[in-house]
C-alpha cells in the first residue's frame, strides 16, 4: 500500500535517460575579479617566506543551515580566499613553499545523477558551474576532484572552518600577514569605501519615506539593496540607529520608528564582489539641522575623532590614536561635570570613568573582515608600530543612553559617533572616506543636498 510518498526519479530510468539528453552548453567561466588570482599568488609567496618548507592545509567552509535543507547565504572563509582567490564552498587547498593545490566539488552536470538531484552543486538547482579545468585556468595552480583529497598530510598546519584541531600558529601568521595590504588590495578597498559613501548618499534620500513609517528598517533595507546591487553584499549587519537607539553600539534589530528632531546614527560598509568591506559611520540630524545639544556632543566626538586621525602615521604606536581620541573625550566630559573624578584620574588603568559613555574600542584593521586580522598576537596588534599598507578605521563616538541618570536630561537619547577609513602610507595617512563630511555643518549641507 502506498504511503503517499511521490516517486524518487533517480529510480526511474526512463526519467534518469530522458533528462540527460539535449542540452547545450551555456558559459561556465569562473567569474574572478580581474587581479584576484595574480594577488593570491603573492599572498602565496609572502606566506611561504613566513612559513618555509611548512603545508598549509586552508577550508573554505560552507553555509551553515538555517533550518532543514535551507541554508543561510556561503560567505567563503577569508584566508582560504586571500590564498586563492577562489569562492567555492567545500573547497580545499593545499598550499606549500608558494605552491598550490585546490580541489573543488566536481559539477554536476547533464548526465549526472546529480544534476537534478543535488541541490548543492546540480546545475539544474544552482546554475552553470565551471569544470575543475576551466577553474585551474582561471586561479592559475592545479585543480583536482575534491573526493581526491585524502586528508592532510602529517605535519601539516590547518586553517578554515571545519578541522577538529585547527593551527593557532597558523591562524595568527595569516592574521599579521593580512595587516599589509597590497596595491591590488587597496584598490578593493577604496572601492569599497567609496560604494559605501555612495550607499549612504541613497539612505539620506529615503529619510522621508523612513519618518514617514518606513522607520529604520526601510534605511537598513534601503543600504543593503544598494550593498548588493552594486557589491557582494553589507560587510557586516547594517547599524541603523535612530534617536534613542543611536547610543546603542550594535543596534542591528533597526525595527524602530525615525522621527523628526532626532540623530540618525548609521554604520554601514559596502563589500564588493572581491570580498574587501568598508566600514563608515555618520551620525545626522533628521530634520537636517542638529540641535544645540546634539551639536554639542557631536563637536566633542569631532574633536576628538580629528585628535585620533592625526596621530595614524607609520611608526607610531597602534594605540596612539585611541589614547589621543580617549584624552580629548575626556576632558570634554570633565568641562561637562560628567566626571566623578580629575581627569588625570580618569585616563590612567585604575581609572576609566570616561569609558561609561564609550565602552568600545575606537578603532581596529579593515580588509577582508570588517575586525580584520582579529587572530593576531597582541604585540603585533595593539602593541606594534603602524606601517604603510595597513588600512584602520578610527571611529570615537559618545552614547548617552535615555535611561542613564548620570547625564542630564537634555543630553539623554543623543549617541553619536563618526568613524573613517584609513590607508597607513609612506609619510603618513590618508583618509579613503573623506568624500563624507566629519563636522555638523558639513553633514547638515551634504544630507540636504541629498533628501
Amino acid at each position: 500500500m502506498s504511503d503517499g510518498r511521490l516517486p524518487k526519479l533517480s529510480e526511474i530510468p526512463a526519467f534518469t535517460e530522458y533528462i540527460a539528453q539535449g542540452w547545450d552548453s551555456p558559459a561556465r567561466t569562473p567569474d574572478l575579479v580581474p587581479g584576484a588570482a595574480e594577488a593570491a599568488a603573492g599572498h602565496r609567496a609572502r606566506l611561504a617566506a613566513a612559513l618555509p618548507g611548512t603545508t598549509v592545509v586552508v577550508a573554505a567552509g560552507r553555509a551553515p543551515v538555517r533550518s532543514n535543507d535551507t541554508d543561510y547565504d556561503f560567505r567563503v572563509d577569508s584566508d582560504f580566499f586571500w590564498l586563492t582567490g577562489c569562492a567555492v564552498e567545500q573547497a580545499v587547498a593545499v598550499v606549500r613553499d608558494g605552491e598550490a593545490t585546490v580541489y573543488l566539488p566536481p559539477p554536476a552536470r547533464p548526465g549526472d545523477p546529480g544534476f537534478f538531484s543535488d541541490a548543492v552543486y546540480g546545475e539544474l538547482w544552482v546554475g552553470p558551474s565551471p569544470s575543475l579545468e576551466e577553474w585551474s585556468a582561471a586561479l592559475g595552480i592545479e585543480v583536482f576532484p575534491l573526493p581526491a583529497f585524502a586528508g592532510p598530510p602529517p605535519g601539516a598546519l590547518l586553517a578554515g572552518p571545519g578541522w577538529e584541531e585547527p593551527s593557532e600558529e597558523l591562524g595568527r601568521t595569516l592574521a599579521e600577514l593580512r595587516m599589509i595590504k597590497d596595491d591590488w588590495e587597496i584598490a578593493q578597498l577604496r572601492e569599497a569605501v567609496d560604494r559605501t559613501v555612495e550607499g549612504f548618499a541613497a539612505v539620506l534620500a529615503e529619510v522621508p519615506a523612513a519618518v514617514a513609517g518606513g522607520g529604520e528598517r526601510w534605511l537598513q533595507g534601503t543600504f543593503d539593496r544598494y550593498a548588493r546591487t552594486y557589491g557582494n553584499g553589507p560587510g557586516y549587519a547594517s547599524i541603523v540607529g535612530a534617536g534613542p537607539h543611536a547610543p546603542t553600539l550594535h543596534w542591528v534589530r533597526c525595527d524602530g520608528p525615525v522621527r523628526p528632531g532626532e540623530l540618525l546614527l548609521l554604520d554601514m560598509g559596502v563589500e564588493v564582489r572581491s570580498l574587501y568591506t568598508a566600514d563608515v559611520t555618520r551620525t545626522f540630524p533628521v530634520s537636517g539641522s542638529f540641535s544645540p545639544a546634539q551639536r554639542q556632543v557631536h563637536d566633542l566626538v569631532e574633536r576628538a575623532h580629528r585628535a585620533g586621525m592625526a596621530q595614524v602615521a607609520p611608526g607610531r604606536a597602534f594605540t596612539d590614536f585611541h589614547h589621543a581620541a580617549m584624552e580629548v573625550i575626556a576632558h570634554g566630559l570633565h568641562d561637562w561635570g560628567l566626571l566623578p573624578v580629575s581627569v588625570d584620574e580618569a585616563l590612567s588603568e585604575r581609572g576609566q570613568h570616561h569609558r561609561r559613555y564609550l565602552v568600545c574600542g575606537i578603532g581596529h584593521h579593515l580588509g577582508l573582515d570588517v575586525h580584520d586580522c582579529a587572530r593576531s598576537r597582541p604585540e603585533a596588534y595593539h602593541g606594534a608600530r603602524m606601517a604603510p599598507g595597513m588600512v584602520l578605521t578610527v571611529e570615537p563616538g559618545l552614547y548617552f543612553h535615555a535611561h542613564d541618570r548620570t547625564v542630564p536630561p537634555e543630553l539623554r537619547g543623543i549617541g553619536v559617533r563618526i568613524e573613517d577609513d584609513l590607508l597607513v602610507t609612506a609619510d603618513g595617512a590618508e583618509v579613503l572616506s573623506a568624500a563624507l563630511p566629519i563636522d555638523a555643518t558639513g553633514l547638515e549641507h551634504w544630507a540636504k543636498e541629498r533628501t
